[in-house]
Order: structure tokens, then C-alpha cells, then sequence
């Protein structure tokens, strides 16, 4: 069947569904003898801050860049 993309907004849902769905896309497949409505994920946000409180720094990463050039000459 097919694949329909909205913005929870666009659809009128029950308020605490909606809650849960305010500002996210939404996937509605459409099986015949039931409608599934998905969020979709955003991998971008899902990502962030993955290396919060690590050891990773943009400073690490630039002394690293320069020391991998300086071996390569």
C-alpha cells in the first residue's frame, strides 16, 4: 500500500497522541484493514550530543590533525 508523510499537526488526533506527536513527522501506511501512523526519527537529532561528556573535544581532534601531519612529512 502506500507510504503518506504529514506533520502531526496536519492530522486531528487525541490531545495526549497529539502531545506526543507535536512537531514531528508522521508515516501513515495504510494496510487495508488498519491504519499505522510512525513517528519518524531524525538521525541528526538522535545523534546529538552523543559525545557529550566524553573524551572527544574539537581541540583533541585539531592536535590530532596536526601531529598526523607532521608524520606524514
Amino acid at each position: 500500500m502506500g507510504v503518506v508523510v504529514l506533520k502531526a499537526e496536519e492530522l486531528n488526533l487525541p490531545e495526549t497522541i497529539a502531545k506526543k506527536l507535536k512537531g514531528r513527522k508522521v508515516e501513515i501506511i495504510d494496510e487495508g484493514d488498519r491504519i499505522i501512523i510512525t513517528p519518524i526519527d531524525n538521525p541528526v537529532m538522535k545523534a546529538r550530543g552523543m559525545f557529550k561528556g566524553g573524551n572527544f573535544s574539537t581541540e583533541k581532534l585539531m592536535e590530532q590533525k596536526k601531529l598526523d601531519k607532521e608524520l606524514e612529512l
